[in-house]
């Protein structure tokens, strides 16, 4: 009986503590208890002692309350322990055995992306790519799905800073650019079509994070012979699927 105790007590006070992060000025105890469904008196020692814990705070001005600074420590811990690169290794060893091609994780750095993680496929062609090795932004399907997700401003930056060309491919005028990031932020993955080098296409899907901005991309890329056309929507519905899986590790969640 004591244990069922707790374990409601538990409950409630989660409760509180979701209900309260819905309103950034905070609430008081009557708003509060009838959105939870709750008697006033229970909500009322339930917020004493989470005041006391510090996990609520009660505002100087009225008698309302909101979340208090000791969530933040608690969330801070799991935010440090979110390494994109150790999430996202097992399902991107999944993604490249499934699609037996090499498979790419990278991070934007600036007006630029960054490999941190590769996995070769087992065919006897491989990709010459490596791990620090920098992706144009607008050249690449890693750069080029994280440039459509990204906000429009830095988007309008990276044209300033001039679309160098390195293929006969490469999409190098600033309208055109903007047209394609439309249609990448429709579809949901970027492919790239021999733009940052020819013989060579790849497929990727955008990264996000708890706040649901973009903080990377995966990518699956191999010679033309073998990333054809014809697999471009296969190929693409497994990039997704991953991006997603690794995007819900590091705390994102898709809306309803």
């Amino acid at each position: 009986m004591a244990q069922d105790n707790t374990v409601q007590s538990v409950r409630r006070a989660m409760m509180i503590l979701e209900e309260l992060a819905t309103e950034k000025e905070g609430l008081g105890v009557t708003e509060l208890a009838k959105r939870i469904n709750l008697h006033k008196s229970t909500v009322h020692r339930m917020l004493t002692t989470l005041l006391n814990q510090g996990y609520v705070e009660q505002t100087a001005s009225s008698d309302k309350y909101r979340l208090g600074m000791k969530l933040l420590f608690l969330g801070g811990a799991i935010l440090e322990r979110m390494d994109i690169r150790r999430e996202a290794h097992d399902l991107l060893k999944e993604l490249s055995e499934k699609v037996n091609e090499t498979v790419h994780l990278v991070v934007p750095d600036g007006y630029r992306a960054i490999y941190i993680d590769k996995l070769d496929s087992n065919k006897t062609i491989r990709m010459y790519s490596q791990i620090g090795r920098i992706a144009p932004l607008h050249a690449s399907a890693v750069g080029k799905v994280i440039l459509a997700f990204s906000e429009e401003s830095f988007i309008h930056k990276v044209i300033e800073k001039g679309l160098t060309r390195f293929s006969a491919k490469t999409i190098t005028e600033p309208k055109k650019l903007m047209e394609h990031l439309k249609k990448i932020r429709e579809l949901g993955f970027a492919v790239d079509d021999e733009e940052n080098e020819e013989g060579i296409r790849c497929v990727a899907a955008p990264i996000f994070d708890y706040t649901g901005k973009v903080i990377g991309a995966i990518s699956v890329s191999g010679p033309t012979v073998t990333v054809t056309q014809e697999k471009i929507k296969e190929i693409s519905e497994s990039v997704v699927d991953c991006a997603k899986k690794i995007s819900q590790r590091m705390g994102w969640k898709s809306k309803p």
